[in-house]
């Protein structure tokens, strides 16, 4: 298969995908609900250790409309470069790079952290600016990852890569230790917990096998594929995740 003719196929990729990202997020605002959870401030009130009382509640989060938002600029991201920036995108991918899925990922994966933080107990004005951060950190040094990659390129490096595992882990621990510190917890929130951490570490996986050049993955295109895959996944399972939950409330 021609370059050609392997770009116009991940243009029709990128459309379908549009279609499935704006559908869900249309079908998720409508039918969720008002459904909130509540941001809380554990502000000082005296010398350092003291203890505090109750949280200050700050603002609410509508989850609705939050699935909604990372589900459409998914699908604002395959939209835009399967059409206006389309030629940008494909000389992009030529050079083994993409950066408007790590623009996108910046903050369509941030939102999902935050909300499976949310259900997971996580509340904490300062510790979901903490998680916000780490998360932003593992984006960037997976761009960093492709940028100091050229293909071409001599020899390899993998230290972005580390970099981004070690910012990347931080949340899921905190997820972890407050799933496992909590008395009682919904059983759809540990599916939640299990099922998006297997596709978050697919993604890391997905950029070791490209780097590697492991079988297919010695294909940036094969790992762009992947990659579409993996979001179109992890975003609309989430999304079902969540509204399921929800509503069952069990």
């Amino acid at each position: 298969m021609t370059d050609i003719s392997r770009f116009d196929s991940l243009r029709k990729w990128n459309l379908g995908l549009t279609a499935l990202h704006a559908v869900q997020a249309v079908l998720i605002f409508a039918v969720f609900g008002s459904f909130s959870i509540a941001v809380n401030g554990s502000f000082p009130t005296g010398p350092p250790g003291t203890r505090i009382e109750s949280p200050e509640r700050l603002f609410d989060l509508p989850i609705g409309p939050m699935i909604a938002i990372f589900l459409a600029l998914a699908a604002l991201d395959h939209l835009l470069t399967s059409t206006v920036f389309r030629n940008t995108y494909e000389r992009d991918l030529g050079n083994g790079i993409n950066r408007f899925r790590w623009m996108e990922y910046s903050v369509s994966s941030t939102i999902m952290v935050v909300l499976i933080g949310s259900y997971s107990g996580i509340t904490e004005i300062t510790a979901i600016i903490a998680i916000i951060g780490t998360n932003v950190a593992m984006i960037l040094f997976g761009w960093l990852q492709e940028k100091m990659n050229p293909p071409g390129r001599s020899e390899t490096t993998m230290m972005p890569f580390w970099f981004g595992c070690v910012a990347g882990i931080a949340p899921w621990i905190a997820l972890a230790v407050n799933i496992l510190g909590a008395e009682t917890v919904p059983g759809f929130v540990f599916g939640i917990l299990i099922v998006q951490a297997i596709f978050f570490f697919s993604f890391a996986l997905n950029q070791w096998l490209q780097y590697r050049e492991i079988g297919k993955w010695s294909d940036y295109l094969y790992g762009e594929k992947a990659y579409l895959v993996l979001s179109l996944g992890a975003k609309s399972l989430l999304a079902w995740q969540i509204y399921g939950g929800s509503q069952g409330g069990t």
